[in-house]
């Protein structure tokens, strides 16, 4: 099977696999989970209020993340005037150039054959195909960091000193990573070139990958600077950003804390068999007598401590969520290619591996498949796109009927963006304006029932969305 895997139809067939999985595996599309429908509202409220440093939620509260990622799904919404793709493609692109750049660096450095392996790790996993079409900046936040640490790697390997242009482009990075998702990015490099540059002057290793400090305080400077902007310019701005969504990530009291090891056991399941597959050659290597801190690489430490280091401090931040420890796969895939170059280089070793390396591609393609049709088949037979489905005809009966509309507010956020609108209205202020005849139809939530036929007079439901395994219902009100 892997001599079949050299063969270009065959590779290009496993790619095309791992791109529908991408493409798909979040049908259909919604904005009613893992906070997709705040992330989508910062692009939303660039395009239609002008708001480009600084957003607020559907309900109003300040947005803690700030504008990257939502400028180029403004970008793209005024190139395509497709506001789905817009809020999906950031995530979707930033996946393939992923797969691109991995597959590339691991070729470059360790062959076709460990290559194949290495950007297989990356797309046939339980994490990817989730994040690559989330509304979040996961997956963007991903490529940024990989493309510091392989900076870092590339001169590590290559024993090349770092020039001016080097240190801005770093900074540029750095910079971009800032303005997606504040200084987490730190936590995903820092700790491991640390330790590299710790081992690097004990074991006398020449190649250094340490760029300097002033990339590093230049990034931090400009996000500081739009930190302290919100600051003074926006109301709520330090209690919601500053205390509780980056303070509040060291604290066991804000957010829901979890136990040390809560990362290592998902990590294990989630990018299985890839992780059972570092974890073996290791200790395969190790068997041999082929210690690691006395047969890798520098460039290997460095991917050891890239990805480890990242993993110890997320895992020592009290906060945890799944999501949040992507960014440690992608150093992992190169990782694992590195392992497998150093099996498919001696023959004695090759014999005993391969099979293993077989097996665990093959169960890769079906877990990955299995865990996309089952997830998009529960989702279409529990209706979860039943608001989106319910919106589109609402958008459609307003534009045929000429029908001025609003949508008083509940607690699904993403009805907000279904329907194309600011802002959500209070009870009293639709029944205020239904008064004053400047709406002709209102959409409200059926639970909890209110006695919208006394707050809106004259008002008749001619549309109800469908029933939902996990969504309430919502319908739409007529002027007679």
């Amino acid at each position: 099977m892997l001599e079949l895997m050299g063969v270009p139809p065959a590779r290009r067939l496993l790619l095309g696999l791992i791109l529908v999985f991408f493409a798909i595996a979040n049908l259909p599309w919604t904005l009613d989970n893992y906070d997709q429908a705040k992330q989508a509202y910062t692009s939303f409220e660039m395009v239609r209020q002008g708001h480009w440093l600084y957003q607020h939620t559907p309900n109003e509260s300040v947005a803690t993340k700030p504008p990257l990622v939502g400028w180029v799904s403004a970008a793209i919404f005024e190139l395509t005037r497709w506001w789905e793709g817009a809020w999906r493609l950031p995530s979707l692109g930033a996946a393939i150039a992923l797969l691109w750049f991995i597959a590339r660096d691991a070729s470059a450095a360790y062959g076709a054959g460990a290559s194949l392996f290495a950007w297989s790790a990356f797309g046939l996993n339980l994490l990817a195909p989730r994040l690559a079409t989330l509304v979040r900046t996961d997956m963007p936040l991903a490529l940024v960091t990989y493309l510091i640490g392989a900076q870092i790697w590339r001169k590590i390997r290559h024993a090349e000193a770092w020039t001016t242009r080097d240190r801005w482009i770093a900074c540029l990075l750095l910079t971009s990573a800032m303005l997606i998702k504040g200084p987490i990015v730190y936590a995903f490099i820092l700790p491991g070139l640390i330790v590299y540059e710790f081992l690097r002057r004990r074991k006398a290793i020449r190649q250094s990958g340490w760029s300097g400090w002033w990339p590093w305080i230049l990034s931090l400077a400009i996000f500081l600077l739009w930190a302290w902007g919100g600051i003074v310019s926006q109301p709520g701005f330090y209690e919601s950003v500053v205390v509780r969504e980056f303070a509040g990530r060291f604290s066991e009291t804000i957010h829901k804390p979890q136990p040390v090891y809560f990362y290592l056991p998902h990590l294990l399941h989630k990018f299985a068999p890839w992780s059972l597959l570092l974890i073996g050659l290791a200790i395969f290597f190790w068997r041999r007598r082929e210690q690691l801190s006395l047969r890798m690489q520098p460039d290997t430490v460095w991917l050891v401590c890239w990805s480890v280091g990242g993993l110890v401090v997320m895992s020592i931040i009290p906060s945890k969520r799944l999501d949040r420890i992507f960014p440690v796969l992608p150093p992992l895939c190169l990782l694992l290619g590195a392992q497998v170059a150093a099996v498919l280089r001696e023959e004695r070793w090759r014999k005993k591996v391969e099979p293993w390396l077989r097996y665990g591609l093959l169960f890769a393609c079906l877990f990955t498949a299995g865990y996309v049709a089952l997830k998009i088949g529960l989702a279409y037979r529990d209706r979860d796109d039943a608001l989106v489905a319910f919106s589109r005809q609402v958008r459609r009966d307003a534009t045929t009927q000429g029908w001025g509309y609003e949508v008083v507010g509940g607690r699904e956020e993403g009805m907000l963006l279904y329907l194309r609108r600011d802002h959500f209205l209070s009870p009293n202020e639709a029944a205020a304006q239904w008064k004053e005849r400047k709406l002709e139809a209102v959409v409200v939530r059926e639970e909890p029932t209110r006695p919208w036929g006394e707050l809106l007079p004259g008002a008749e439901r001619i549309l109800v969305s469908e029933k939902a395994k996990d969504l309430p219902q919502y319908s739409l009100l007529v002027r007679r």
